[in-house]
């Protein structure tokens, strides 16, 4: 029979106070697992701790930079204290600046790289001697469509995630021996309260210029919702993934699928 719960299981998703961690830890605490999180500070966390509470789940919230590798140490072993070893490591924390490469200054291009690349390496370094020892884990990386594919004022974002893509699938072939599978989510156009004002309806009732964009693009024809990556988070932290490894699924609606209509 397909194993597709995670009972026992610790899963630890940075970044995940609200949003799509948010989401991917509620369907993972469904599946049976422990959750833990991070975020940047203590009044994120807390505001993810009453969050996680009111949805009836028993949540491990910690401050940690994702990019500070003395503090994501410490956070480590914090949590092999407190709540055990780590058997799953989600890594969601991520940001993305839309600015016009001309005009991105390389600080700025910098922090994205280091929040979405090298957080993830940070992450994954810390948690993978441990998983060698207990015989095996599961790490997923958020990627994104722009793991794939360019756009305007994203150079910075996209760069990050095509690297992520690639960091994921070098942890596969360097650490698959040891019975850690690597793999990555990319999801396609999420609705979320922060894209709440490029779907609102315009005053003569019509979409907005950028909602029309994506439901033209996106042959579902909607776009999609936070619960849609549950699903296949758990897929990729279950025993169902033990022989995929090195794969990005693409969550998108069927998006890279499509070339488009025709005008």
């Amino acid at each position: 029979m397909i194993n597709f719960r995670l009972d026992g299981k610790n899963a630890l998703i940075t970044g995940a106070s609200y949003g799509i961690g948010f989401a991917i830890a509620q369907a993972m605490a469904d599946a049976g697992a422990t959750i833990i999180f991070n975020d940047i500070n203590q009044e994120l966390v807390d505001k993810g701790l009453a969050a996680y509470k009111e949805a009836g789940i028993k949540a491990h919230g910690y401050v940690c930079d994702v990019t500070d590798e003395t503090a994501v140490g410490e956070m480590i072993h914090k949590i092999n204290q407190e709540v055990g070893h780590i058997h799953i490591l989600v890594n969601n924390a991520g940001i993305i600046k839309r600015i016009p490469m001309v005009e991105m200054t390389a600080d700025q291009f910098r922090q994205v790289i280091d929040i979405d690349l090298n957080g993830p390496f940070i992450m994954a370094k810390a948690v993978i001697p441990a998983m060698i020892q207990q015989g095996g884990g599961k790490i997923i990386n958020i990627c994104s469509m722009m793991s794939e594919l360019g756009r305007e004022t994203v150079s910075a974002y996209a760069a990050a995630k095509g690297g992520l893509k690639m960091l994921t699938k070098n942890i596969a072939s360097e650490y698959g021996q040891y019975n850690i599978q690597c793999n990555g989510i990319g999801p396609g156009y999420i609705a979320t309260p922060q894209t709440a004002p490029l779907r609102e309806k315009q005053p003569d009732g019509s979409r907005h210029p950028f909602d029309q964009f994506i439901i033209a693009k996106t042959p579902a024809n909607r776009w999609g919702n936070a619960e849609d990556l549950g699903g296949p988070a758990v897929f990729l932290a279950s025993p169902a993934s033990d022989f995929v490894n090195g794969h990005i699924l693409y969550v998108d609606g069927g998006i890279l699928a499509y070339i488009g209509k025709q005008p």
